[in-house]
């Protein structure tokens, strides 16, 4: 989810992967496995990318921490059972 994001988001400034890389001072290989969903992001990065796209640093924790849930979850064979108790303790929690 994020890593498309990502690379659209580059795509869409006219960014090349270097640049990218240059900002986040890493090499080229780690933005391009990011963007192919072969190594995640670190957390440390968001904001950087949020202020190099414009774009909301929240919109793109949020993408950040769905890919951390779905990586952990996905093989389970009762994932969606689970993520739907988990998202009503969270919504439970908030309003205490």
């Amino acid at each position: 989810m994020l890593s498309e994001k990502l690379k659209q988001l580059r795509e869409s400034n006219g960014l090349v992967q270097r640049q990218v890389a240059a900002l986040l001072e890493v090499d080229t290989a780690y933005i391009s496995k990011i963007e192919n969903n072969e190594k995640p992001v670190s957390r440390i990065h968001l904001e950087k990318l949020s202020k190099l796209f414009n774009v909301g640093s929240e919109e793109l924790l949020t993408l950040w921490l769905a890919d951390k849930i779905f990586d952990l979850i996905k093989n389970e064979e009762f994932a969606a059972e689970a993520f739907k108790i988990a998202e009503e303790r969270i919504l439970k929690d908030k309003k205490n």
